[in-house]
């Protein structure tokens, strides 16, 4: 199997966790597009998406799915979003696509969090993928400064202007042991929206596409 075919047989997997009648969470990225694709296949039978991006969105409208704005549901059953790293500990790194703060905040409301990905990003250690920061455009130089306190070496994402109007910083040269500690530091610096360690509110299952089929781990 080629990597987009892991990404597409574990986007078809997530189907599993799709409840008759609900309104699904969708992340981002080209993981998560095959699996907008694949809900398409089943858009009669739910009530429509909540999604984290622009992008997206067009995407599930182009298919005929309602999209719904977060502030008019309460709670989702399941989010399905895909990962730039992820440990065993179920610890991620996303943000690739600048759609990190949506991802967050949408994740934050689903019940289980489905984590799909291709086996490439399955790691031991987090860091080696850069970590994205949202962050205030006038605060982009102080923010910068402080994570390279941190141990960091950022650098400024160019032409890339989030969903949310603001600049992404990507952190290179970390080496993440605790995933947790290093969101909350970074999400205390003043002028950062979030980061991209989703390892507070990390996934609950991870959908694992690899050469052999796919690996449903919890």
């Amino acid at each position: 199997m080629t990597q987009d075919e892991m990404k597409k047989a574990a986007a078809i997997k997530a189907l599993d966790y799709v409840k008759e009648g609900s309104i699904v969470g969708v992340g981002t990225g080209s993981t998560v597009n095959h699996f907008i694709d694949a809900l398409a296949t089943i858009k009669y039978e739910i009530e429509g998406a909540v999604s984290s991006s622009e992008e997206s969105s067009k995407r599930l409208k182009a298919h005929g799915i309602e999209v719904f704005d977060l502030n008019n549901i309460d709670i989702l059953d399941v989010y399905v979003d895909g990962a730039d790293e992820i440990t065993k500990h179920m610890s991620m790194i996303k943000g690739g696509g600048a759609a990190l703060t949506r991802e967050k905040i949408v994740a934050a409301v689903a019940k289980q969090f489905i984590c799909i990905a291709d086996d490439s990003k399955q790691v031991e250690i987090l860091g080696k993928f850069p970590l994205p920061v949202e962050v205030i455009p006038m605060a982009r130089s102080y923010v910068a400064r402080e994570l390279v306190k941190l141990g960091g070496d950022p650098e400024y994402r160019l032409g890339v202007i989030t969903d949310n109007g603001n600049i992404i910083l990507d952190v290179h040269n970390l080496s993440i042991t605790d995933p947790k500690k290093l969101e909350a530091d970074i999400n205390a610096i003043v002028g950062v929206v979030t980061n991209g360690l989703f390892a507070n509110r990390g996934a609950d299952v991870l959908v694992l596409g690899g050469k052999n089929g796919v690996e449903v781990i919890k």
